[in-house]
């Protein structure tokens, strides 16, 4: 399925290798589903429920994401596994694909209540869903193609690039607490010298307030549609209660910054999933790839990234804007300079000859109106002498070789021997080779990366990370043997004296070297209690977990909710 990606997109795709989920990675899933789906069956929007049916997403076990894909595309959509965080710009790219990327990795026992990172239960029953609402669904591709044309800033990469580390640290079981204080602090220290929040930074805002953390309907008993809440089981009784703040959802959600490692003090509450598309294009309208210009390049400009340029006769410049020279008249653009490597291309293709590798010391270009010649004109002075004045001043002198059109747009003229002069300033000299002079009279439209990413090359923006594989010790490999026996007796149906039996050996074994783990005695209650309810083992399991729940400090809380759940089955 991953062939049929763009060639740049498939390196994020990995094998799930279902092999590689452990014993107790089966059980905090179940732990967490039958928490969440007992929950948000009556908090959550009206197509959850329905939606983890349609999509196939199983309570007992991790959903293999081949399965999720085939129900998927039922609704359009289809689903891919992947490593973590990818970068924003390969997310909303495949999103705009109609593929939902799902992180195959499993949150930690430690991170039931809130993961930092991406896991299967966020992207699988977080995200999945919810997508069986055709009006969502189209919000979220809608929004996907809105930000595929986002500016993104080289700050903007090195907060993604500190989050990520942050997350998959606090993730790792094997991370001490000087590592995450490390990768906080440096996450601290990237976000202060952000100088400014770029369109892309916008856009993840208002992503984060909806598909990841929105709620929907009545402002004062909101029901919950995020993705970030619909997987987490502290946030989603958290976020309903009193101590959540509750704003209607508007644009200035933008404004309103987060932290993803940590549960949100405030909340936005969308009237329905129209609303959603509402803001999007209300967004989309403060954009430069809409409002183009001087104020489209400058964003270009303070980014320090590879983006696009587009004239208003369809030509693209792709590459790192670093100046703009205006009309000292009227402050329109009148010379544009890009540092290499650049891209010149025409409705998103790469034009011939026009690519990276060779503009890669760097591109510039006049715009604006012309004095004289006319497309005829210039196609009859090919292999002359031409000198080419602009309204602005800019003058263009050497030999014309070539005068590229498309669809009766003239769109490139080569010279030889060219000079480019701006009132005292040189531009281009002839010893620097040929001179490509991309033509148009305005700057309709600035988006971010490469018109045609596919020949561009890869970019810092599409770096592709995998989260390392865990290393197990001798001591959790005994730890695993003990929950694959307890999944083994549910799934054998064994019940009465043989269950009794076979359930006491593996917590006598749990009492001598796991004397702090719940969550294989809260499987054991569970199971005690339907299938041997007459059992001693019930009662002393019982009184075992409420200990723990007053010893286990947050944890304890999540011993309660098993138990309450557990008692009512």
């Amino acid at each position: 399925m991953a062939q049929a990606l763009p060639q740049h997109l498939r390196k994020y795709v990995v094998q799930q290798n279902y092999d590689k989920y452990t014993p107790v990675d089966q059980a905090c899933w179940r732990f967490v589903m039958r928490q969440l789906k007992a929950f948000l069956s009556t908090h959550a929007h009206e197509c959850y429920l329905e939606g983890l049916k349609k999509t196939g997403i199983e309570i007992e076990k991790i959903p293999r994401i081949d399965d999720i894909s085939k129900k998927l595309e039922q609704f359009g959509w289809r689903a891919l596994p992947v490593s973590g965080f990818i970068p924003p710009a390969a997310f909303m790219e495949l999103q705009s694909l109609s593929v939902l990327p799902i992180a195959s990795d499993m949150r930690a026992i430690s991170h039931l209540m809130y993961t930092p990172a991406p896991d299967i239960v966020h992207e699988a029953a977080g995200h999945a869903p919810i997508l069986v609402d055709p009006e969502f669904a189209q919000y979220l591709k809608e929004y996907a193609q809105v930000a595929k044309k986002a500016i993104i800033s080289d700050e903007d990469l090195r907060v993604y690039e500190a989050i990520r580390r942050l997350s998959d640290v606090k993730e790792n079981p094997n991370s001490t607490d000087k590592d995450v204080a490390q990768a906080q602090q440096n996450l601290d220290q990237v976000i202060s010298q952000t100088s400014h929040a770029s369109e892309a930074t916008e856009l993840s805002r208002m992503n984060w307030w909806t598909a990841e953390y929105g709620l929907i309907g009545d402002l004062k008993n909101p029901k919950i549609f995020g993705a970030g809440l619909l997987s987490s089981v502290g946030e989603s009784k958290w976020c309903l209660s009193d101590k959540v703040k509750k704003i209607p959802l508007t644009l200035d959600c933008i404004h309103m910054s987060y932290d993803i490692t940590e549960p949100q003090p405030q909340l936005f509450v969308a009237k329905d999933f129209q609303t959603l598309t509402k803001v999007l294009h209300e967004l989309a309208d403060t954009m430069a790839f809409r409002q183009g210009g001087l104020e489209g390049i400058k964003k270009a400009i303070r980014a320090k990234t590879v983006n696009t340029v587009q004239l208003d006769s369809g030509i693209q410049i792709s590459g790192q804007c670093t100046e703009v020279l205006t009309n000292s008249e009227n402050n329109k653009p009148i010379y544009l300079k890009f540092q290499g490597p650049v891209q010149l291309s025409y409705q998103d293709q790469e034009l011939p000859g026009q690519g990276s590798k060779y503009h890669s010391q760097g591109y510039g270009t006049a715009i604006g109106p012309l004095k004289s010649h006319s497309t005829q004109q210039l196609q009859a002075l090919v292999d002359t002498k031409v000198r080419l004045e602009y309204l602005s001043g800019v003058v263009v002198e050497g030999v014309l070789k070539s005068v590229l059109e498309k669809q009766n747009h003239l769109l490139l003229l080569g010279f030889d021997q060219c000079t480019v002069q701006y009132q005292n300033q040189v531009l281009f000299e002839p010893a620097w080779g040929t001179y490509d002079l991309a033509m148009g009279l305005e700057v309709t439209s600035v988006f971010g990366g490469p018109a045609d990413r596919a020949s561009y090359g890869d970019l810092d923006d599409f770096v592709a990370a995998r989260v390392p594989e865990p290393k197990y010790t001798t001591e959790q490999l005994q730890k695993f043997s003990l929950y694959q026996k307890v999944r083994d007796l549910r799934d054998q149906k064994i019940q009465g004296i043989q269950l009794e039996s076979e359930l006491q050996s593996v917590l006598n074994a749990a009492d001598k070297d796991f004397s702090k783990d719940w969550l294989l005695r809260l499987e054991s209650y569970e199971l005690i209690l339907a299938r041997a309810p007459d059992s001693e083992l019930k009662n002393q399991l019982s009184e075992r977990l409420s200990t723990l729940s007053k010893e286990l400090g947050p944890e304890g809380m999540l011993i309660a909710d098993g138990l309450s759940l557990a008692d009512q089955l």
